[in-house]
């Protein structure tokens, strides 16, 4: 008998199976199993559903299919150049993955291993059956209309050893976004994955070497506030540059391929937050990127940040500017990262304590409870922003108090969920040791427990970002072919 899970249990027993499971193999393994004994399989090789319209995905994937056999490879260039996006007849709607442990419809997945299929045999073609021209000029659009995926790592103090885990699971399962983004303790696993290639970042994420780094390090962040003054600050400064090259963004890019951006936030009032990457602040070290986010106000002071010259010498990067931790102002970028990089599509990691209380994944929630949630924010910060209006006119006689007013009002007013959402919790760490020196086995849970929240979503992840990384695969290829072609002509 057909046995869904409701909108209630499935956390419940996502956890079980997690707890049980000690790699992604088997916690695979052990959710076939269970999607198997409780006829969740049913469910998932039903093709109706009001969750989706599966009459416009099937009569799609059966003209792709039809064409291909024929092979009528303009007929199905021409198809595919109908339209290509991540949500199609609304296969993106994320309570598809809330039913099935172990995936979504199966006709959803057979559609997206198609079109993936049938762009890559597009590309393979011969160049004389449709010209180059033609086919990066079709790429490039259907690059450009499907969007990209960003991985987003909020601030989160000690907490951000949960970052570790998270992508250690993404690295582990090649699914690792091209866009990433940190703040404040995420700031520094954004550089971390952002100035190493795929192949160093896989030894790195060895479970032995991990644990070798962990112990060396006492964790990124285990020593840095052990003690008030300045050696908090010498002990983070070391932690950063022990395992972040001193690299440029731009120089980080041209070694990864990978945008990698750290918020920061203005010191000085009426100034705008910023977001360092390669293409806004190419010539910004990341080292000092990293400070500057981190540099949370009242514990560690502002920041300048340093930048190459055009000869290569290291010199402040607008002198007259001061930065401090970026989740005060932009803890998640997502709407600069859309209007830079064209991304669409967000796995959130969050880890930031003063928010994780009030938010849960609501891909797990009936409707009325999204909507009294909704509500209960909405009236948190139109309460918090009044309050902060009121108390402004005393700004110019307490800048402490305004300074802690304009972080918390800045803090409330933020968004802070993603089309993907892998949250922490406090189950391995006690909340107040969140800004203190953590034992290995703390930071180690930390980890673990990132791991195994991701893990649950590994499948939604690849799903939704298949056709993407097949694209952004081939625009690389044919990128580099230009380029021999242009040597060749100059030759």
């Amino acid at each position: 008998m057909l046995n869904i899970l409701n909108n209630n249990s499935y956390p419940r027993v996502i956890k079980r199976i997690s707890d049980q499971s000690e790699s992604y193999e088997e916690w695979k393994s052990n959710a076939l199993t269970y999607d198997e004994e409780n006829g969740l399989d049913e469910w998932k090789n039903e093709e109706d559903s009001v969750l989706y319209d599966n009459d416009e995905i099937r009569i799609r994937l059966k003209k792709l299919k039809s064409l291909r056999k024929k092979g009528d490879d303009h007929g199905l260039l021409f198809t595919l150049n109908e339209g290509i996006h991540g949500n199609m007849g609304g296969m993106g709607n994320p309570k598809l993955y809330t039913k099935a442990l172990s995936g979504t419809k199966e006709l959803i997945v057979d559609y997206v291993d198609e079109v993936a299929d049938a762009i890559a045999h597009i590309a393979n073609l011969d160049h004389h059956e449709i010209s180059f021209e033609e086919k990066i000029d079709f790429f490039n659009r259907a690059s450009h209309c499907f969007g990209r995926t960003a991985l987003m790592l909020s601030g989160g103090g000690q907490l951000g050893h949960f970052h570790m885990g998270v992508l250690k699971a993404l690295i582990e399962n090649d699914l690792l976004p091209n866009v990433i983004s940190g703040s404040s303790a995420g700031s520094i696993f954004t550089a971390l994955v952002g100035t190493k290639t795929i192949e160093e970042l896989k030894r790195y994420f060895e479970p032995d070497r991990l644990m070798v780094e962990v112990k060396k390090e006492d964790g990124l962040l285990a020593r840095t506030l052990k003690k008030r003054g300045r050696v908090r600050i010498a002990h983070l400064q070391e932690s950063v540059e022990r395992n972040i090259p001193n690299l440029t963004f731009q120089e980080a890019y041209e070694i990864t391929d990978r945008y990698i951006n750290i918020s920061v936030a203005p010191y000085e009032s009426y100034q705008n937050s910023r977001l360092l990457n390669a293409t806004a602040s190419p010539n910004v070290m990341i080292r000092s990127a990293v400070m500057a986010s981190c540099a949370i106000p009242g514990i560690f002071p502002p920041v300048l940040l340093i930048a190459k010259d055009n000869e290569g010498k290291e010199v402040p990067y607008l002198p007259t500017r001061r930065w401090v931790d970026g989740s005060m102002t932009n803890d998640l970028p997502a709407k600069r990262l859309s209007r830079l990089f064209g991304v669409n599509h967000f796995i959130v990691s969050l880890t930031n304590p003063l928010i994780l209380p009030f938010v849960r994944d609501t891909a797990h929630s009936n409707d009325w409870f999204r909507a009294v949630r909704k509500l209960g924010t909405s009236i948190i910060k139109d309460t918090t922003q009044f309050n902060y209006s009121m108390a402004k006119p005393l700004f110019k006689y307490f800048p402490k108090f305004a300074a802690a007013a304009n972080g918390i009002n800045s803090v409330v007013q933020q968004y802070y969920h993603g089309d993907i959402n892998i949250n922490a919790d406090f189950s391995v760490i006690n909340p107040a040791h969140l800004l203190s020196s953590l034992t290995h086995e703390e930071i180690s849970g930390l980890i673990r427990n990132g791991e195994k929240a991701t893990w649950p979503k590994l499948e939604q992840i690849r799903i939704a970002t298949k056709i993407a990384r097949v694209l952004d695969d081939i625009l690389a290829r044919y990128t580099q072919e230009e380029l021999e072609l242009a040597n060749q002509s100059l030759n």
